[in-house]
């Protein structure tokens, strides 16, 4: 990657970072670095092309993330994702669910480095935008100050432009991809300690980062962060990033103009055949701390579930809310 700037990237989370989330993200934040969940090489090679990879102008800049271990289908989806337009293609090694183990990729690829750079490299070869690793600091009994500096060195051999490293090692038996999120300690150090021997090459932290106080604290030490459940959770969490960590001017977010952009986005999903409830899933957390967020949230998770709910579902939920303050509710969020 050549960005110089301080980045700032929502994380790609599977079942969340759908087309619908990075619309609604990107209504919030002009500048944020969206991901798509992670799609499997096999699925962009066989499977509904469009589906998997179509998405809105509006979510630029859009990284893809990848899942597999073959280099040559890597290559392959790379090729066929291209003319989507995506601004990065990320290779996820960091994921350990079993369905990944199963494939022998994700976080399993923390074990052979080897074959990560080899993927790297096929990716490399017919990419036209920047190859990103994101990464674990380790697996199982993997020792991370020796594990961490292999994986970076050969990828970065191989031709990668950045690596974003979740600060937390993986077990891939006797944890649960949600335990694998919140069980294995935090690391940041180690994080910071690559950034300093690679001082070059731009590394991003990922991993329990739950406010722009703490995001501003590790751009102290390395040159991205990425945020995944605080910011999918709390939406409103955005609407300070491009002031903060991009020099926009300073702005009061225009809650009423985001209600009429996702009314007219869901509007659309629907006259092409979605439902609501695709779209208005991702925004429940949006109000989180204001007056009236439980009622909006009670609204989105029941009347937008229903056959037959359009738009108008989303205005009711918004004028629930009462705007006029930032009290936290009587009952917490």
């Amino acid at each position: 990657m050549t960005q110089k700037r301080p980045i700032f990237a929502v994380a790609p989370m599977i079942d969340w970072t759908d087309r619908h989330c990075r619309y609604f993200h990107r209504q919030i934040s002009r500048e944020a670095l969206l991901y798509t969940e992670m799609v499997v090489a096999d699925a962009i090679i066989h499977g509904p092309r469009d589906r998997l990879l179509g998405h809105d102008a509006a979510e630029h800049p859009l990284a893809l993330q990848l899942g597999g271990s073959d280099p040559s289908k890597l290559a392959d989806a790379v090729k066929i994702a291209e003319p989507y337009g995506y601004d990065e293609i990320n290779l996820n090694v960091g994921c350990p669910s079993d369905r990944v183990q199963s494939g022998t990729f994700g976080a399993c690829l923390m074990l052979t480095p080897e074959t990560v750079a080899e993927c790297i490299a096929a990716m490399k070869r017919v990419a036209t935008v920047p190859v990103t690793v994101k990464c674990r600091i380790g697996v199982d009994e993997q020792e991370p100050e020796q594990a961490l500096p292999e994986l970076i060195t050969r990828v970065l051999d191989a031709g990668a432009d950045a690596i974003w490293i979740h600060a937390r090692k993986a077990w891939l038996k006797g944890l649960s991809p949600k335990e694998n999120r919140e069980i294995p300690p935090l690391d940041y150090e180690i994080v910071y300690r690559m950034k300093q021997r690679w001082p070059d090459v731009y590394i991003g932290i990922n991993g329990g980062i739950h406010t722009l106080d703490e995001a501003a604290a590790h751009l102290a030490h390395v040159d991205g962060v990425m945020l995944g459940r605080a910011a999918y959770q709390n939406a409103a969490i955005l609407a300070d990033i491009d002031q903060r960590f991009f020099g926009a001017p300073a702005a009061e977010p225009d809650w009423e103009a985001l209600r009429d952009r996702m009314m007219a986005y869901a509007e659309r999903h629907i006259a092409s055949g979605g439902r609501l409830q695709h779209v208005a899933r991702h925004m429940v957390g949006l109000f989180t701390g204001l007056p009236g967020a439980r009622r909006y949230r009670q609204i989105l998770s029941t009347d937008a579930a229903k056959a037959g709910a359009g738009p108008e579902v989303l205005a009711a939920a918004f004028a629930a809310v009462d705007f006029s303050g930032t009290e936290q509710e009587a009952v917490s969020a």
